[in-house]
């Protein structure tokens, strides 16, 4: 499957692989200014958007070119292009039309995506899909990128010499600017789809299905790119980025998120909406930066009474029950959860489910009022089964919930229960990609790895989470309260049991082993 990005070739030394390592990522959404963004101030070093390679690189077409170029982040060579070029020529009108009308698609796409942004009155739609079939020999190449319980159905991928030429000729007949608005709202489609995916149940699907559409749904991101008035496109832009918080929040891309957020509102003419604010204010407590989110969870509110968003006001409750929560002030978080159910709707259209507000409480007072926890906990299993013929399961919630009762079992002294809960919440956080819930999961295996005399897959544990959190936040990231403390609690008993050379040896085999490799130990 292909997920990593496809730059233009002037934006080649940005390419953005994976996940970040060394600070913020520069992405194709814009660059990063500063440390720390400001939420809707001016976005510098802007690029143009891309209608084929620069004039001072095009190739004479079909003249001999020594070197080779960059084309969207990979090497192409003269004799490519050329090749290209000869296929083109090959074509009927028609099937060079499609040619250059798929050349906007960055990444794989479907019949489906064809359809919709390819047919027109010059393609119309009962024939576009046989042209397609005529055009796939010579200038696409079949993919299979299926996730698991999607329909069989064809997915095509455009080489880039083959896309450089459509790409070319497209701006030559002047219809790229119509193309791009319709991949543009075509990508609206495909993150709403996505959304309604992820409030269903469906969360793993709603998460492939947005990482294998990523590629096109960036370049829809990125307002710089639109064909018209930057600020006519940032509105899609915000919106395409909103419908995707899960993606960010929960499936571990927070610094990806802020950053396509930040560019977005940046460029925004008028007043940002309750819920795009919200995901601002989330992505900074994700990034751990509390005091960051503050600022914005007064303005979502004002939006949301101004807007009359009611649902965005049980959002802003969850959210100030997690930086609550982050902040270890567990009262308090327990409080603004149980507000949240209080004005969530019975089936949430977006965002955080009941059962992760039922999973908040049980956390925040699993240390310090068992008995509450647990009834919380039985909620959350109650709410979830009057609506499980409906809408499914909340992956993401059970794994949190997972640790609460983790913790209580430890509380109890049924270590082997403990253990058991932690790890099924490390299983699940590393299913769905969120760095922060796997490190406080194994943080608090290895504290019943400590308990249990297990020290040595206890010291494994703690090194493979100081890998993980290095690998994925900056060096000013500061984990949530809940974590520090079981955090300091496994480290005081470890020094106990090993001395300095021993525990700095057990610490880098488990960075070298890495949690995956860990999780699935007994």
């Amino acid at each position: 499957m292909r997920m990593g990005f496809e730059d233009p070739p002037e934006a080649a030394e940005r390419t953005f692989r994976g996940g970040p390592a060394d600070g913020e990522p520069a992405l194709r959404g814009g660059p990063v200014t500063e440390e720390r963004p400001s939420w809707g101030a001016p976005v510098g070093g802007e690029r143009p958007s891309w209608d084929g390679p620069p004039a001072e690189e095009r190739p004479s077409w079909g003249a001999p070119v020594a070197e080779e170029r960059l084309l969207w982040g990979e090497p192409v060579s003269a004799d490519q292009l050329a090749a290209a070029e000869r296929g083109y020529d090959r074509c009927g009108p028609a099937e060079r039309i499609l040619w250059e009308r798929l050349s906007v698609f960055e990444g794989t796409f479907g019949r489906d995506a064809v359809l919709e942004v390819c047919a027109s009155w010059t393609l119309p739609p009962r024939t576009v899909l046989a042209v397609l079939d005529r055009l796939v020999p010579l200038a696409l190449l079949p993919v299979d990128d299926l996730f698991a319980g999607e329909d069989e159905v064809p997915r095509y991928w455009m080489p880039h010499p083959m896309r450089a030429v459509g790409a070319r000729r497209l701006t030559e007949r002047g219809d790229r600017p119509d193309l791009l608005l319709r991949h543009r709202r075509w990508c609206v489609t495909l993150a709403r789809r996505a959304a309604d995916w992820w409030q269903s149940g469906r969360q793993l699907d709603a998460r492939d299905l947005a990482l294998r559409e990523l590629p096109d749904l960036a370049a829809a991101m990125d307002p710089t790119t639109a064909p018209h008035a930057r600020d006519d496109e940032a509105g899609t832009a915000v919106e395409i980025a909103v419908s995707l918080w899960f993606l960010w929040v929960v499936c571990g891309r927070v610094a990806e998120g802020r950053t396509r957020l930040r560019h977005a509102l940046a460029l925004l003419g008028g007043e940002p909406t309750a819920r795009a604010l919200w995901l601002a204010a989330f992505l900074e407590l994700e990034s751990g930066r509390p005091e960051e989110a503050d600022p914005l969870l007064v303005r979502a509110w004002a939006a949301a009474v101004r807007d009359g968003d009611g649902g965005a006001l049980g959002l802003l409750a969850h959210l100030r029950g997690s930086t609550a929560l982050y902040q270890g002030r567990t009262r308090a978080a327990a409080e603004e959860f149980r507000e949240a159910l209080a004005l969530m709707e019975e089936y949430p259209e977006f965002g955080p489910t009941r059962h992760a507000c039922w999973a908040g409480i049980a956390l925040a007072l699993c240390r310090t009022d068992p008995e509450a926890a647990q009834e919380a906990l039985d909620q959350a299993d109650l709410d979830r089964e009057s609506r499980w013929s409906r809408r499914g399961r909340d992956l993401h919630a059970e794994a949190w919930a997972s640790i609460a009762r983790a913790e209580l079992a430890a509380w109890d002294g049924d270590l082997e229960r403990a253990a058991e809960h932690a790890r099924r919440a490390l299983r699940e956080h590393l299913r769905m990609g969120s760095a922060a819930g796997a490190a406080g999961a194994a943080e608090l295996l290895a504290q019943v790895r400590v308990s249990a005399g297990r020290r040595d897959a206890a010291a494994h544990l703690l090194g493979a989470v100081d890998l993980l959190r290095t690998s994925v936040f900056d060096t000013s990231y500061r984990p949530a309260e809940f974590c520090v403390v079981t955090r300091a609690r496994s480290e005081r008993a470890l020094r106990l049991l090993l001395g300095g050379r021993e525990l700095r040896y057990a610490y880098e085999e488990g960075a070298r082993r890495g949690l995956f490799a860990l999780a699935g130990e007994a």
